[in-house]
């Protein structure tokens, strides 16, 4: 398995608001394609990012971001705004509707993934469940 390319912490969406149309299978905002191609931009090999999911954490399941060399038999694939990111078949169903941001600060650079079909998170944010 490759090495993670960044961290990512998770967010439930509270009372079912959806951020986008449930048909999107995932939604960048600025601040994320602009790191997205930040980060490609250091391994030139590589055609996206690629999010996954993995069982870990006290919660269940965490999300993966590793560089793609090519898109995978079932991989779902987002373009937008230049950037190409590829969602592995097992995360999916998990990452119908969500919003993908990125956030700086003093402590923490991070991916956010504002998800509305996350029914509970762990207390540090690392991990999810639906």
């Amino acid at each position: 398995m490759a090495a993670p390319v960044a961290t990512a912490t998770v967010r439930a969406m509270r009372g079912g608001k959806r951020l986008i149309p449930t048909r999107a299978a995932l939604i960048l905002t600025k601040n994320a394609v602009e790191k997205v191609k930040s980060v490609l931009g250091k391994n030139p090999q590589a055609i996206g990012l690629k999010v996954g999911v993995r069982q870990r954490g006290c919660n269940g399941l965490s999300y993966t971001l590793e560089y793609a060399f090519e898109k995978g038999k079932l991989d779902e694939e987002v373009h937008q705004d230049g950037v190409t990111v590829f969602i592995d078949r097992k995360a999916q169903l998990s990452l119908l509707g969500t919003e993908m941001d990125y956030s700086e600060s003093k402590l923490a650079s991070e991916f956010i993934f504002n998800n509305p079909n996350i029914k509970g998170t762990c207390g540090c944010g690392e991990s999810f469940s639906v």
